[in-house]
């Protein structure tokens, strides 16, 4: 059985405590490897190591530094079948999915790959005669980048991309649930050539390793994605000592349905959105609000395509659902399904556990869900969609809006005003028109409102350039 390492300084190290921690296929129960639970210690010695070699890959011109990052995606590229199969058997989610999440990857890294080619200041007119006035970008200096495990491999891409071609060192901290995937990422970028100690791997514990990270005078940012209680203790630890934050965390995603939607389309988006990747995504649909006077018709027809979902080892032909991450994140499904019926939520379809040897649960559907329910206020995170009923469209932009998320939101409709009436008037840094609410571009900003986000700094495309860098403004007199 494999038992892997960390990468500190360039160098392969075992944790100084000889600890490890294991990780398994949720499909199966398969021990696919152990891990080091790093130790306190191991992770300040991560710091370090990017400290040291931060100046000199500053000093690195962005060309060069492209270079890296587009060996690396074409690495990722020619490895897309190995790290895919690895993906499915750590996290769980389809094989399809999982190579449609390597290919962003992949793509992510050619795309920050260009912006070394790009990234640059601004030369402004100066008020005064015989004056030079521009603005240059620097990076940030050292960055903690601390994933979660349901896209373990794209989400550390569209943080480490950036970071890299900016210029700053980093020290990336996977979700314990899937590491491998994130350590495969980290060997091809050390294939490709990156500098000893400007990419640093490290896993372990949300205490020893996240809590060190964050709480260090020598990380000047820090990018979390992942629960809104945790990264509000990130907030809370890291603002003490003024490190810059990046805060990507809960949603509990709306998709609305208006009466003049075709029922077979905001069926299909919504089971994408809600039972692809087995609900396990921040932009996942978990409500759906329907106009009354379809209402009917939608829940009969989401009903039948929850039940006719094949669900299985993802790595399995055929299988479109796999199974939640681990038996914490199943018990807490079935923990939600329980909540909701005691609340008086009617079971369309699922509620149960499905099949053996694994962390399956049903696609499952609720009807006559409140607003004011768990049901619909909570992030379950797993494959659960509670329907909501509306009067009308002004009745469903207000359900919509009625919680303390604001990721992702969608509206199925062939009315135009409306349409742009909802994109206007929805709380969400992400609007879909007829589109699943999940899937994003990977050259767009990305980010949530209210309790979805810290409201600072948006991730991908050119946004990430705000967190990543600091700006500097020079005055050059030469009259």
């Amino acid at each position: 059985m494999p038992v892997y390492k960390n990468l500190i300084a360039g160098e392969w190290v075992a944790s100084s405590s000889g600890e490890t921690f294991e990780n398994h296929n949720p499909a199966n129960g398969e021990l696919l490897g152990h891990f080091p639970s790093a130790t306190v210690e191991d992770t300040q010695r991560a710091i370090a190591a990017a400290a040291e070699a931060q100046k000199g890959w500053a000093n690195t011109p962005p060309p060069a530094r492209a270079a890296i990052l587009d060996k690396a995606s074409k690495i990722i590229d020619r490895r897309g079948d190995e790290f895919a199969k690895a993906l499915t058997s750590e996290e769980g989610k389809t094989y399809a999915e999982a190579r449609g999440e390597v290919n962003r990857a992949r793509d992510i890294f050619n795309y920050a790959a260009g912006e070394g080619w790009r990234m640059g200041g601004q030369t402004l007119p100066s008020n005064i005669p015989g004056e030079l006035l521009y603005t240059r970008r620097e990076p940030l200096g050292v960055v903690a980048l601390v994933t979660p495990w349901n896209f373990p491999v794209a989400i550390p891409a569209w943080k480490m991309a950036p970071a890299l071609i900016y210029g700053n060192t980093v020290v990336f901290k996977p979700a314990s649930l899937s590491p491998h995937i994130g350590l495969l990422l980290v060997e091809a970028l050390v294939e490709a050539g990156i500098p000893a100690g400007v990419l640093n791997y490290i896993t372990g514990s949300g205490r020893s390793v996240g809590n060190t990270l964050v709480g260090s005078k020598d990380v000047d940012g820090v990018s979390f994605t992942g629960s809104y209680s945790v990264g509000m203790g990130i907030y809370e630890r890291a603002m003490k000592n003024l490190t810059r934050i990046q805060l990507e965390m809960g949603g509990k995603n709306p998709t609305v349905v208006l009466k003049d939607a075709p029922i077979a389309q905001a069926v299909a988006l919504t089971v994408a959105g809600g039972f692809g990747v087995t609900g396990q995504a921040c932009t996942a649909t978990s409500r759906v609000i329907v106009e009354d006077s379809i209402a009917d018709d939608f829940a009969a027809a989401l009903t039948d395509a929850a039940r006719n979902l094949r669900v299985g080892n993802g790595l399995e032909a055929g299988v479109q659902m796999g199974p939640a991450v681990d038996q914490s994140q199943l018990q807490t499904d079935l923990e939600y399904i329980a909540i909701a019926q005691s609340e008086g939520a009617k079971l369309l379809a699922g509620g149960s556990p499905a099949g053996n040897g694994g962390y399956f649960v049903q696609p499952t559907v609720f009807d006559g869900v409140d607003v004011s329910m768990r049901i619909a206020q909570e992030e379950v995170f797993g494959p659960v969609i509670g329907i909501i009923r509306a009067r009308d469209f002004d009745d469903a932009l207000e359900k919509a809006n009625a919680i303390e998320f604001g990721l992702s939101a969608t509206v199925v409709t062939n009315n135009l005003q409306r349409a742009f009436h909802f994109a206007n008037g929805i709380d969400a840094g992400v609007v879909k028109i007829n589109e699943s609410s999940s899937g994003l571009a990977l050259q767009a900003p990305f980010g949530g409102f209210k309790h979805s986000s810290a409201n600072t700094f948006k991730e991908q495309g050119p946004a990430a350039i705000e967190f990543y860098t600091r700006t500097k403004t020079v005055y050059v007199g030469h009259g």
